[in-house]
């Protein structure tokens, strides 16, 4: 069962959001120095790129303040009118890093060069906004902001938390198993004792 969140939530894609609010959100703790990078980066993510580069590589992504724009790499969520969270969703293709890792890949037949199938690959929940369940409707609104977008299905990658296990916030960025099951996402596989993989499959 979800937490419960206080607030009116309102969700957007980036390009429908500021950049000043998207910015405020990511901080600038690990997720303001990654900018949802990880998977885009070649090579090692600190070594292989500079944060001006990740920085610039981000902001030309979400096209954030440009409704206009044919793309953009996530969704933004407001509290009460206040920048709150953030998911990122695309196609699967955009994170070129996923198709060496074993978490995806491991016991699937998959073509990796399908765009048709997205993934969601991060989230990031402002201080004061952290443990009130923000990130269920983040993971719902993807699902259909993804099937709007034209996706044939929709990929997490998500860690599993045991109860009354701690588990650190930077763990979570790929978010909660639970979190997916109640937006309708499957496990499709099970790679390592700690992650899984789950998928929606639309018609």
């Amino acid at each position: 069962m979800q937490p419960s969140m206080a607030g009116m939530i309102r969700i957007v894609p980036a390009n429908e959001a500021s950049w000043e609010d998207l910015t405020s959100i990511l901080g600038t703790s690990y997720a303001g120095r990654c900018h949802c990078q990880w998977f885009k980066v070649p090579g090692w993510l600190w070594r292989d790129s500079t944060q001006e580069e990740r920085t610039a590589a981000f902001r030309a992504q979400a096209a954030c303040g440009t409704p206009s724009a044919d793309s953009t790499s996530g969704l933004v969520a407001y509290v009460d009118g206040e920048p709150a969270g953030w998911v990122a969703v695309e196609p699967r293709v955009a994170y070129p890093k996923l198709r060496s890792l074993r978490v995806p890949w491991t016991g699937r037949a998959e073509d990796k060069d399908d765009p048709d199938v997205w993934s969601v690959t991060c989230f990031a929940v402002r201080p004061g906004y952290r443990g009130q369940g923000l990130t269920y409707p983040l993971a719902r609104a993807t699902v259909d902001f993804a099937r709007g977008r034209g996706a044939r299905a929709l990929e997490a990658y998500p860690m599993i938390v045991d109860p009354g296990k701690v588990v650190t916030w930077g763990e979570l960025y790929v978010g909660a198993r639970q979190v997916f099951e109640e937006a309708g996402f499957k496990e499709v596989s099970h790679p390592t004792p700690r992650r899984v993989v789950m998928r929606v499959d639309f018609a």
